[in-house]
């Protein structure tokens, strides 16, 4: 790999022009990732005395592995007085490392660090890159080094990576190995850094760059794609973490969560107005059929009383009949016959139901439906909350979530009135609902998980910090105690207030955000 080295040496010179790029864009995820790239340093000792025999980049694939290009550790092959070390971006020092694996055909290397080291692994994005596509390159680049006069000590101590910005460009590869070619600046030095995507994730590895006399040319430079590096890996039997989910961002989800919200706002309102329209319907029926019910008692009323008037009239011609044949008793008889039946038909008449009484019966209407309406709801809520099952399995709901960096699986939870998780975790309560804040000791990440009850949907918000931003919130969260399950409500409302005092250290935004949809566990 000498010719790469070459390559790299005479880019050195025109790349100055290039790096204002520099910082131009510096992304939450790439930050989080740069925290996971390393500087490789070559040291030959001496006698007592330490020489800087050369320096690239390397990221971790593992809290003790390593990988950069082979052509950076070529000459801790050939010589025995030369040894590697490894310096991350955070800390207070490095690590001694050695070679686990070597491919000069792929310009690749897998260096192992020596116990006790912890590095933040990056994560490979097993998909392929698109054209055009926004890549950040980040590593160690020497004349930036040079620009600011840093010393030797002062390249073995842990200092932030540089971080530039470009795009994927044609699918041109170089003959030697499977390459991305992209115009993210990089220079001597940058050689085993990693190529990543707008998520942080690995494309590739930083390699080499084009050379050209004439300074107007455009520069180009070329990574080792995933392809190479993940058949390196396989060979070297290590596993890395890989995603080949797409890269959402955070905006373009709040943007669609919005649309959605203003769809559920439109349908809630059309739904209210149909409930309008179908109550107005529903009146304007009762009112209808109050008048039907009252015309018909009315006519019913009237008709009976033509009836009783006719059997009235018959009994008083048959009692006439009786009187004009002089017998008395069934004069009687027929005579009181015939007044009862007239003052029946009088009193038929007189207690016809009124029409002012149809506005009263078409409220009697309505309150009996109604009462049938809410009885039966009522009825299938108290057997759903009987039946409802506490444990649930929630999904991830991919076109609301961004996932980076985590592991995709399916999340049991049985969730308790009160904010029991799973019969041991309690959450607490405040404006925005449910939600535990989690703060590892061992990971350099802190979770925000929320649960909304009603609505049956699980959260999980994760912020990759900072060495010194985890300080400050493991100290803040030092000074919680969280309370065990079963809590009262006020208890769990002080677990929340708690809880938003640490939350106030994080970012606006998490650098993932993972939407599950639970329903009943099978």
């Amino acid at each position: 790999m000498n010719l790469l080295a070459r390559i790299f040496a005479a880019c050195a010179a025109v790349l100055i022009a290039a790096l204002p790029g520099v910082g131009s864009a510096d992304p939450a995820d790439i930050a989080a990732a740069s925290r996971g790239v390393v500087r490789v340093v070559l040291i030959r000792y001496d006698g007592g005395t330490a020489q800087l025999v050369g320096h690239g980049t390397g990221f971790a694939i593992a809290p003790d592995l390593v990988v950069t290009n082979a052509h950076v550790v070529e000459d801790l092959r050939g010589s025995d007085g030369i040894t590697a070390g490894v310096v991350p971006s955070e800390g207070r020092g490095g690590y001694a490392a050695t070679i686990a694996a070597y491919s000069p055909k792929r310009d690749l290397a897998l260096l192992k660090l020596k116990p006790g080291a912890s590095l933040n692994a990056l994560t490979l994005f097993s998909g392929a890159p698109s054209e055009s596509e926004e890549v950040y390159a980040v590593g160690y680049p020497g004349n930036v080094d040079m620009a600011e006069g840093l010393s030797m000590s002062d390249l073995v101590s842990p200092q932030a990576a540089v971080k530039t910005r470009g795009y994927v460009s044609a699918g041109r590869s170089s003959r030697e190995f499977d390459t991305i070619l992209h115009t993210a600046p990089i220079g001597a030095g940058n050689s085993g850094g990693p190529l990543l995507d707008a998520c942080g994730r690995v494309l590739g590895v930083n390699s080499f760059g084009t050379v050209s006399e004439n300074t107007t040319d455009s520069a180009f430079y070329f990574a080792v794609s995933m392809r190479e590096l993940a058949a390196f890996l396989q060979e070297a039997g290590v596993t890395a973490h890989a995603s080949g989910l797409p890269c959402t961002s955070l905006a373009d989800l709040d943007k669609a969560d919005a649309a959605r919200g203003a769809e559920d706002q439109a349908r809630l309102a059309a739904e209210a107005e149909a409930r309008k329209a179908a109550q107005a319907e529903f009146v304007a029926k009762a009112q209808h059929d109050a008048e039907l019910q009252i015309l018909a008692e009315r006519d019913n009323g009237l008709a009976l009383a033509a009836v009783l008037l006719v059997a009235a009239l018959a009994a008083g011609a048959t009692a006439f009949v009786f009187l004009q044949r002089g017998r008395q008793r069934p004069l009687k008889i027929a005579g009181g016959a015939a007044a009862l039946l007239a003052l029946t038909s009088v009193g038929t008449w007189l207690l016809r139901p009124p029409l002012s009484l149809i506005d009263e019966r078409a409220k009697d209407i309505l309150a009996e439906e109604r009462a049938k309406t809410q009885a039966e709801p009522a009825a299938d809520a108290s057997a759903g909350a009987a039946e409802a099952p506490a444990k649930l399995l929630c999904v991830l709901d991919p076109q609301r979530s961004r996932v980076t960096v985590s592991d995709v699986t399916d999340v049991p939870l049985t969730w308790q009135p009160g904010g029991c998780v799973n019969g041991r975790t309690q959450y607490g309560l405040a404006g925005d609902g449910w939600s535990r804040l989690l703060v590892p000791q061992g990971e350099e990440t802190i979770s925000v998980t929320r649960f909304d009850p009603d609505k049956h949907e699980y959260t999980v918000e994760r912020y990759l910090l900072g060495l010194d931003a985890m300080t400050a919130a493991r100290a803040a969260r030092a000074k919680m105690t969280a309370p065990a399950c079963g809590v009262d409500e006020a208890t769990a409302r002080g677990l929340g207030e708690a809880q938003g005092a640490v939350r106030a250290l994080l970012p606006a935004e998490p650098n993932e955000r993972l939407r599950y949809n639970c329903k009943p566990a099978p």
